[in-house]
Parts: structure tokens; C-alpha cells; sequence
């Protein structure tokens, strides 16, 4: 899964910041009791919506909470907890994938897996992550070859691609898995006529996913050589975006189709915070919840312009993005961020392995887009948009 759904604190309001922070206290928790210490390292924003939406299917059940002990992320402060299948599902998801990357990086020979004795110990890691994930994703009933499966896919369908192969190709692997994930939700929430729109909300969620991934990264991209989707399909960014805002209208008719016991977070996370993150991705100034936005070149997009791309460097504009870290260093760098809170607390921090820019989930931020509608609830009571939810 991919951390592209980062809500912001204030437009959650103080009862859906706690739901949120519940689940994905409950992602690392669960990471923790049942693969190690370590392994919460690979704790991600996105990996939390399979425990959103399975509780949001299933309702707020007496065993579905618990107070979990102090932690440093929370100010040495206890908290109620998510916890229970969608946890459980959340948590192998996440540790299948961030295996396959871990795999996908030695492949790569990125930093210091180019030396064998660490490529080998990361080898170790990844397939110990593999094989944990698995043994926790069958306790809950779900198949995790085919999550496996896509990311083999994935290397072959970027080595045949080039220019003039649809995006849509490059992009299928990744929208697969999503809906597989999302669709054992129904499962785990006894609810399995909402497996088809969940399905179909998690492969445009894939989409989404890999697009804006693309999209970010398109200009360190060009400058050190690596593959880019974007970029080696011959794809402008005028398309990508098209493509994102079809993208965002089938996943909140899909989740309309679905049935929900309290769907509110849902649909902030995955209608208002999914919006603007694509507002982010492509540079868009306008409030995220109006028609109207004009985008242009996304941040720290540098590279020049390929045919059909009106989005190229502009004079003057930001230095370019550092280098990626390796694997082991992103992996000291992830340590130190959950050791100094900043995760949590920070208004802004460096991501460990891309070094995005990421926005601290309790951090300040700029809430134009309440303002714009001119209601600071908005994304609670939904009585400022047309979504009908």
C-alpha cells in the first residue's frame, strides 16, 4: 500500500482524529504482537484503510477497541485502539508489500544492497516478512498470492513497457491487489454483497496509488535515471490527470453502492482527503471540493518537458528532490522519526526511504479547503458537498 491518503488533523475534527488515530495505532500494534518490534517499522497511512473499512462495515463492537499502554507517538499518553481481523488483515498487507519492495530495492542494487553481504540479510528480512505476512493473512481468510503474484507482474509489465503502451497496463498489478485487500473486507465484516464496490473502490484506489506516486516522483526520477512510468510510457500529465479524476468519480460512486454502519471516516478519507492528495500530487491551488481547480506542475517537478507534458520546469523554481535513501538507511532514518515523535508531531518531516515532504498527522496545516467552503466542519457533516453520504 501506498501513503498517499495523509488527512489533516484539523478538518477531522476532534471524533473522527481519534477514530483515525485508533486504527492506525492499531496497524502498528498489531504489527507488533505479531511479527516483532521490528516489523512496525512498515506501519503506513494507506495500510490503515483495511481496518477502517472493515470497522466501518462491521460497527464499533465491544472486542473491536482497547486501551493500549503509553507510547512516545502519543506523548507517553494511553489511547483506544482498533484491533481485532481488520487489524490483523491491515497489518499482513502491509508487511506483504513492504516485503516485495524490500525485494524490489535489492533487484534494483539501490544504495547499500549494491554489496552482497547486506543484499543477502535484506533478502533474509523480505522473506521472513513474506512469510509472516502470509501465516497472518490465512488466519483471517485471505489469500495473499495474489498480492504476491501482482508485484511479480509488476517488474515484467515495466520491463516490456514503452512508449505508447496505455498507462493503464503499468498500472494493473498494483490496482489487483488493492481490490483483493479491499474486497476481504465484506469478507471480515460478514457483509459480502459489498464486496463487488469495495473491489472496484480498491483497484481505482490502486490506480490513484500508483498515478500519483508516478506523478511525484516523475522529476528525481529524470535526473537520476530511474524508471518512471510516466515517463517511459510517454504519458503527459495532462492524461495522468485525467485519468486520477475518473479515478476519483468511479470510487465515490463504488462506495456509494456499498453499505456502511458509520461510513463517516470512510468517506472523508477516501472522497475529501483522496481529493485533495491528488490536488497535492498535481499542484492544484483551488479548494480540493470544487469543480473548478486548475492544476499545474506538481512540487519539485523539474524535469523538462516531454512531448504533450505543459508542465515543465519553470524558471526559478525549487531545487531538486535529494536522492532516495537505501533500504537500510531509510530504515535508521524511520527509527529516528518514531524515537522524536515527528511522525506525529511535526508540522512537516522528511519521508525515511523517498524523502518527500510528508505533513505530521497531528502537525498544523493549511485548512483553505474548509475555508474555501466556508464550513470547518465540512468533511464531518458532509453539509457542504453533493456526495449524498
Amino acid at each position: 500500500m501506498f501513503g498517499i491518503v495523509r488527512p489533516c488533523s484539523h478538518r477531522l475534527g476532534e471524533h473522527l482524529k481519534d477514530q483515525w488515530m485508533a486504527h492506525l495505532c492499531g496497524l502498528c500494534l498489531a504489527l507488533r504482537r505479531d511479527h516483532g518490534q521490528f516489523a512496525r517499522i512498515v506501519t503506513n497511512y494507506d495500510g490503515l484503510l483495511i481496518s477502517v473499512l472493515t470497522e466501518a462495515q462491521a460497527g464499533t463492537t465491544a472486542g473491536s477497541r482497547r486501551t493500549a499502554g503509553p507510547c512516545a507517538l502519543r506523548g507517553m499518553r494511553t489511547a483506544s485502539v482498533a484491533q481485532g481481523e481488520g487489524a490483523r488483515l491491515a497489518a499482513a498487507v502491509s508487511l506483504v508489500l513492504a516485503s516485495a519492495k524490500v525485494r524490489d530495492h535489492v533487484a534494483d542494487r539501490d544504495g547499500l544492497l549494491a554489496r552482497r553481504p547486506v543484499a543477502a540479510a535484506a533478502r533474509r528480512v523480505a522473506a521472513g516478512w513474506g512469510r509472516a505476512g502470509a501465516h497472518s493473512a490465512a488466519a483471517v481468510g485471505f489469500d495473499t498470492g495474489v498480492l504476491v503474484d501482482a508485484v511479480d507482474r509488476q517488474l515484467g509489465i515495466e520491463t516490456l513497457a514503452g512508449p505508447g503502451t496505455p498507462i493503464l497496463t503499468v498500472t494493473e498489478p498494483t490496482e489487483t491487489a488493492t481490490a483483493a485487500a479491499f474486497a476481504h473486507t465484506a469478507v471480515l465484516a460478514g457483509r459480502p454483497g459489498n464486496a463487488r464496490p469495495l473491489a472496484e473502490a480498491g483497484r481505482l484506489f490502486g490506480r490513484l496509488a500508483h498515478l500519483l506516486d508516478a506523478v511525484e516522483d516523475q522529476g528525481a526520477d529524470a535526473l537520476s535515471g530511474a524508471w518512471n512510468p510516466l515517463t517511459a510510457t510517454g504519458t503527459s500529465l495532462t492524461e495522468a490527470r485525467r485519468l486520477a479524476d475518473d479515478a476519483l468519480h468511479g470510487m465515490r460512486l463504488a462506495l456509494r453502492d456499498a453499505e456502511f454502519s458509520d461510513g463517516k471516516l470512510v468517506h472523508l478519507l477516501l472522497v475529501h482527503e483522496l481529493r485533495r492528495s491528488v490536488d497535492r500530487a498535481f499542484g492544484t491551488g483551488a479548494c480540493g471540493h470544487g469543480p473548478e481547480a486548475s492544476f499545474g506542475p506538481p512540487p519539485g517537478h523539474h524535469a523538462p518537458p516531454a512531448p504533450g507534458n505543459p508542465y515543465g520546469a519553470p524558471f526559478g523554481g525549487e531545487p531538486p528532490r535529494p536522492d532516495k535513501r537505501g533500504f537500510w538507511a531509510g530504515c535508521a532514518a524511520a527509527i529516528g522519526l518514531c524515537c522524536t515523535c515527528k511522525v506525529c508531531c511535526a508540522d512537516e518531516y522528511e519521508g525515511p526511504w523517498s524523502r518527500k515532504k510528508r505533513e505530521g498527522c497531528c502537525g498544523n496545516c493549511d485548512c483553505s479547503c474548509c475555508e474555501a467552503c466556508q464550513c470547518c466542519e465540512c468533511c464531518e457533516c458532509c453539509s457542504c458537498c453533493d456526495c449524498g453520504i
